[in-house]
């Protein structure tokens, strides 16, 4: 039984929850689903530009769980954008 997963402080909820590839219709492409956790990883990171250390503390996780959360994210994005994948964010936030 795997271990149960904490509740991590996410502070970002998207306006705009799907991005495609122009010109596609969107029922013909696959879709890279990104998690609330890992959008903000990406916005503290990122856009905000803070370290790693500081961005766990700020989701309250340890370093290296965040280290795997803004890792799956880019791997996600960098797949969708190499393969012409459309790109959903789920917006199931937890404070």
């Amino acid at each position: 039984m795997p271990r149960p997963r904490g509740l991590r402080r996410i502070r970002f909820s998207p306006l705009v929850t799907y991005y495609k590839p122009q010109g596609v219709p969107l029922r013909t492409l696959r879709v890279v689903e990104l998690t609330p956790e890992e959008m903000e990883a990406l916005r503290l990171k990122n856009v905000v530009g803070l370290k790693q250390q500081q961005a766990a503390k700020e989701m309250k996780t340890s370093q290296s769980t965040f280290q795997r959360i803004l890792k799956s994210a880019h791997t996600k994005l960098s797949a969708a954008l190499v393969e012409g994948c459309a790109i959903r964010i789920q917006n199931e936030t937890r404070s």
